[in-house]
């Protein structure tokens, strides 16, 4: 049985400031599903919209502003949805548009704005337009990045024009025996490249947006946005990518500098005329704002950007923070935390139109326990919390759901297949993707079938499960509701300024707005720790506490106590102070 390890949160006594009035996005918390893995209404054993439709409340419950899902498109599931065959339509497995039709409304109903996956970088290549494509239909025709490749001239065979990698391993480059001629795929070779120089492609991209506003929806979460253009020459050549040096013992797997296939200006330019077509639609249609959410596992410099440039021109209102992502794990100390959170604000945009976000988890990575510390989940959603800006949740971070290992041989993941049976634990998805734990039911109430697409972690059983947690006080699940309750409903969490400091091993933030502060200490060590706000900070007044603790042995709550000076906080968990 995994150990629930202790947090503390601590509730003023003092009455709470109604916070200043902001566009629903800023200060939000969105949610993300992952529709194969929330909610099998069918008894197929894959999620579907019915499904996620009927477990909306949930997230009312939480305390979210907006969800957004993972494709749900038209696709052969090469890629499990990022190989859409039809941007128009909805795959069978999960459902139809009239299903859509109805989630929009319960959405609506329920005041949670719901934001749909948009991958405009590549299409399946079945998707018509491909095949037409290869066939070379004249409109068609240069909708997707094609070459007759060059010919070596040791060995006069033809080769592929560039030295250009897959993100899914080897050359980025297919032949088709019907076209003659090679097609870029930056990710699989089932996923070729849409071309973004033709400007018939940015016109039908904009009119699976508008397809999808004018259904309802309040926003897209882009993905892979950084690989949208390429250099290409005006004589048609594409230039090689400079070798990085980096190197593993996988063969295929070394890397280049990606001058030429990430981070073009032009990528830029195309979000921010995507937000002005948002900004439009919403002059015309009336509503609340609709939001653009951006994926770019890139620099800190080059996501910034998508926020805007210094021209007035504006794109991503959530360009995803992957710093926590790519910069900390569980040997991470205090000070490494404190160098990103700090590095974002510091960094972004000054404009009060611009706010941070906080991204810890998604369907892309190992879970947040299994990256930061298994009994850290709970400490690391206090941090997500007290954050200023936008939270976003990736589903079961709630009630701190971890990995399943899953074997080579029942992997379905194609990135990890690439790898082989002996490296591709490292980049392998399923085990963040298990089916959600509702109860202790069959298959954790997730499904009625006897197989799910993937396996169900078993530690449901162990109370690893939305009904357990709910009805036990101090449980991860009630802990996180309480935090999103408290930053929706303290000014200072949602305008006050930030302050962090990194002493052996706490990591201390403070908020503060006019004569209110708020003091959250995390501790990453090893041995409880005490935390003395006068030793680091000047309180306001006195401050009255009352905890919570939750650990695997007992549950105690109401235990009040004033304290001026020394708050004990727990290894791996964290206090709020007010």
């Amino acid at each position: 049985m995994k150990i629930f390890v202790g947090i503390f949160i601590i509730i003023a006594a003092s009455i709470v400031a109604q916070a200043a009035k902001k566009d629903w996005w800023e200060r939000g918390n969105f949610y993300q599903i992952y529709p194969r893995s929330f909610k099998d209404s069918d008894g197929d054993g894959i999620g579907d919209i019915k499904g996620i439709a009927s477990m909306m409340p949930y997230l009312k419950e939480l305390g979210m502003d907006g969800v957004w899902l993972s494709p749900i498109f038209k696709s052969p599931m090469i890629d499990f949805g990022y190989d859409i065959s039809n941007y128009t339509d909805i795959h069978w497995e999960y459902g139809t548009l009239a299903d859509v039709d109805n989630l929009i409304k319960v959405c609506k109903r329920l005041g949670i704005k719901l934001i749909l996956d948009f991958v405009p970088n590549h299409t399946s290549n079945q998707h018509p337009w491909f095949l037409k494509s290869e066939a070379n239909d004249p409109y068609y025709k240069d909708f997707y990045v094609w070459s007759p490749g060059k010919i070596n001239n040791e060995t006069g065979e033809r080769e592929p024009p560039s030295n250009w990698n897959s993100l899914f391993r080897f050359t980025a480059w297919q032949w088709s025996e019907k076209r003659q001629e090679y097609y870029l795929h930056q990710c699989l070779i089932e996923q070729p490249d849409l071309n973004y120089r033709n400007p018939n492609v940015v016109k039908e991209m904009k009119n699976v947006l508008l397809f999808w506003l004018d259904r309802g929806i309040d926003g897209v979460r882009v993905d892979a946005i950084p690989y949208i253009f390429e250099t290409q020459y005006e004589n048609g050549t594409f230039p090689d990518e400079p070798v990085s040096g980096l190197c593993t013992d996988v063969e295929g797997t070394c890397y280049h500098n990606h001058i030429h296939t990430k981070d073009l200006v032009e990528t830029y330019n195309l979000v921010y005329d995507w937000h002005d077509l948002f900004v439009s639609y919403t002059k015309e249609h009336g509503g609340d704002t609709r939001i653009i959410m951006t994926e770019a596992y890139t620099t800190l410099e080059k996501t910034l950007d998508f926020y805007g440039n210094p021209f007035g021109r504006v794109g991503s209102q959530v360009p995803f923070n992957f710093e926590m992502i790519n910069y900390i794990n569980v040997n991470s100390t205090p000070a490494d935390y404190k160098t990103q959170i700090d590095a974002w604000i510091n960094n972004m945009p000054k404009s009060s139109e611009f706010v941070p976000n906080w991204v810890v988890g998604n369907h892309d990575q190992h879970r947040v326990v299994n990256r930061f510390g298994i009994n850290r989940g709970d400490a690391i959603n206090m941090m997500v919390q007290m954050l200023p800006g936008i939270a976003v949740t990736y589903y079961g971070d709630e009630i701190v759901m971890d990995d399943l290992w899953i074997s080579f041989n029942d992997t379905v993941d194609q990135l990890a297949i690439n790898m082989g049976p002996d490296n591709y634990w490292a980049v392998d998805r399923d085990p963040a993707r298990t089916p959600m734990q509702w109860d202790k039911t069959a298959m954790a109430g997730f499904s009625t079938s006897k197989k799910t697409w993937l396996p169900v972690n078993p530690n449901y059983l162990q109370g690893v499960n939305v009904k357990d947690e709910r009805n036990k006080l101090g449980s991860h699940l009630n802990v996180f509701k309480k935090l999103v309750r408290m930053r929706k409903n303290r000014k200072v969490l949602q305008d006050g300024s930030t302050v962090t400091i990194a002493d052996n091993n706490l990591l201390i933030i403070k908020r503060e707005i006019d004569n209110t502060q708020l003091f959250v200490a995390l501790n990453f060590g090893k041995q409880d720790q005490d935390f003395v706000v006068n030793d680091y900070f000047v309180p306001l007044k006195k401050l009255y506490t009352a905890s919570v603790v939750s650990d695997n042995s007992n549950i105690r709550q109401g235990r009040f106590f004033r304290s001026t000076d020394k708050v004990k906080v727990p290894k791996d968990a964290g206090v709020v102070l007010e």
